[in-house]
């Protein structure tokens, strides 16, 4: 539990001249009496790609602190310009306010600040060298980012664990990487017997289905060969009928002629032997039989 909480910064003058002094006032709550004071401070960030362009503007030791909320003016001189790079001047930066105590810091608040020219016909088109007469720094305070650290106050009870506590049980108990292991590869085998058996299932349907059209098939071939072949046999009896038809008026005919020509005992004796065998032919008795 830390001993002093930060209740409020304000950024009095904002925005302001670049080279104006900052200046804040704190708050904060100190919860026990301390030994050593409080020490406050602004570091300017020069430039966003290295840390070497950074600068403390000031630092203020507050103290003794008494218990209760305490409240004071923190002022800062503006950033040095020889030691921020041209081309850094202008644009976005930031800047930081932190506490510590005993030389432990316990707060760190981030503010983000934008420099640029007062009027808008310099900043669509900058000169060459900065003119810092003309540029105003604004700080944006509605958006502060702040950091808290656990460190020690002035008894020991209040420092934080360095290394997480000593848990001598811990080495008793049974490493459960072996079982771990075990149970993945008895889940997995499950796995296998639940795939295995839903193959086989389905197997055992599709050899169903297949038993099932082979009966269903088998029967209705023997009806569909009677089918054909008695409609095969109507025709050839409709056909032999008819030849037959033609036949007795052919041979009827010719029997007539036979007679006018006055053979009567051969045309009549050919003619029966005609019949005979164009009867014995086409019958339809002997097609039914195949």
């Amino acid at each position: 539990m830390s001993v002093v909480s930060l209740l409020g910064v304000k950024v009095l003058n904002n925005p302001a001249p670049f080279d104006a002094k900052y200046q804040f006032e704190i708050t904060f709550e100190c919860l026990e009496p301390l030994q050593k004071d409080l020490e406050w401070k602004l570091t300017y960030v020069g430039s966003a790609t290295s840390s070497e362009h950074d600068q403390e503007l000031d630092s203020l030791l507050v103290g003794p602190i008494p218990v209760g909320v305490n409240k004071f003016i923190f002022e800062a001189d503006s950033p040095n310009l020889k030691r921020i790079p041209t081309s850094e001047i202008l644009g976005v930066t930031v800047i930081l306010l932190s506490c510590s105590y005993d030389d432990r810091e316990f707060v760190r608040v981030g503010y983000y600040v934008n420099n640029e020219y007062d009027t808008e016909e310099m900043n669509d088109d900058p000169p060459a060298k900065p003119v810092i007469e003309k540029v105003r720094r604004h700080v944006l305070a509605e958006k502060p980012r702040v950091t808290r650290f656990a460190i020690k106050w002035d008894s020991e009870d209040s420092a934080p664990a360095e290394f997480p506590p000593e848990q001598p049980e811990a080495d008793v108990v049974e490493d459960d990487s072996t079982a771990y292991g075990a149970e993945e590869e008895e889940l997995e085998a499950a796995e296998a017997g639940v795939v295995e058996g839903a193959d086989a299932v389905q197997e055992d349907a599709e050899d169903e289905e297949m038993a099932g059209a082979e009966d269903t098939a088998g029967p209705s071939a023997p009806k569909a060969e009677d089918a054909e072949s008695d409609a095969g046999s109507e025709d050839l009896e409709a056909e032999s009928s008819g030849s037959e038809e033609e036949d007795i008026e052919e041979e009827e005919g010719e029997g007539d002629e036979d007679m006018e020509m006055g053979e009567d005992g051969e045309g009549a004796a050919a003619t029966e032997a005609g019949k005979g065998e164009k009867l014995r032919g086409p019958h339809p008795g002997e097609v039914m039989v195949h």
